[in-house]
């Protein structure tokens, strides 16, 4: 069954070539576009898709806040945000609301069909320069107190301790796979039980708890 995608964008333009790029890939389809985000309850649920492709900019209802909505509404929907511009602030309030990644609008076409099916499988793509500016953020030094727990309240095995860790270098899935020897499955089956284990949703809830409760080295 193909991958159903909505988009967002007030772009027209943009808005038509991802339509041609997204049905004309095998195991995509598109199943709503549309050029703001009022009456958003509505426009997912006659849409009704697998991961939504969300511009930043709109009008009306901007894109984080339609994030907060939909994943308070719908929060088996993943949102990959697209955005022309890394502005710091926009990257960090869009994790912060729920999206599940962050890509820039001049990525490759190849990669944006890629990142849709890897936010599909419960990744967190995000465009290099963007996984720079998150990382970098998370590696500064924490002003507000920090509640440092032990590891061993979480019961995280070595070889999700392994994995958490090379999530914290920024390592995508395939990359996690490669460094520890496991399949790509194998990695998403750790990830689910490290989101379980840690009680957060998203991978960069997982690196910020890993990072301030120092849970890997």
């Amino acid at each position: 069954m193909a991958i159903r995608v909505t988009i967002f964008d007030d772009n027209q333009r943009l808005l038509d070539s991802l339509t041609v790029l997204i049905d004309g890939s095998p195991g995509l389809q598109i199943s709503g576009t549309f050029t703001d985000c009022l009456d958003l309850n509505t426009k997912i649920q006659s849409s009704k898709p697998d991961v939504i492709l969300m511009d930043i900019e709109m009008p009306g209802i901007n894109g984080i806040e339609a994030v907060k909505l939909v994943k308070k509404d719908f929060p088996g929907i993943n949102v990959l945000m697209q955005t022309a511009f890394e502005n710091d602030e926009n990257v960090f309030e869009a994790i912060c609301a729920g999206a599940s990644g962050y890509i820039l609008k001049n990525t490759p076409p190849a990669k944006i069909l890629e990142y849709i099916v890897e936010v599909y499988q419960g990744g967190s793509p995000m465009s290099p320069i963007v996984a720079r500016k998150v990382l970098g953020f998370l590696h500064k030094p924490v002003t507000e107190q920090v509640i440092t727990v032990n590891s061993n309240d979480y019961n995280l095995t070595s070889r999700e301790k392994d994995v958490l860790s090379c999530l914290v270098k920024g390592m995508s899935y395939k990359m996690i796979a490669d460094h520890c020897g496991i399949t790509y499955e194998t990695v998403r089956t750790h990830m689910k039980n490290i989101y379980d284990k840690l009680h957060v949703a998203s991978m960069t809830e997982a690196v910020v708890k890993a990072i301030n409760q120092r849970l890997v080295d």
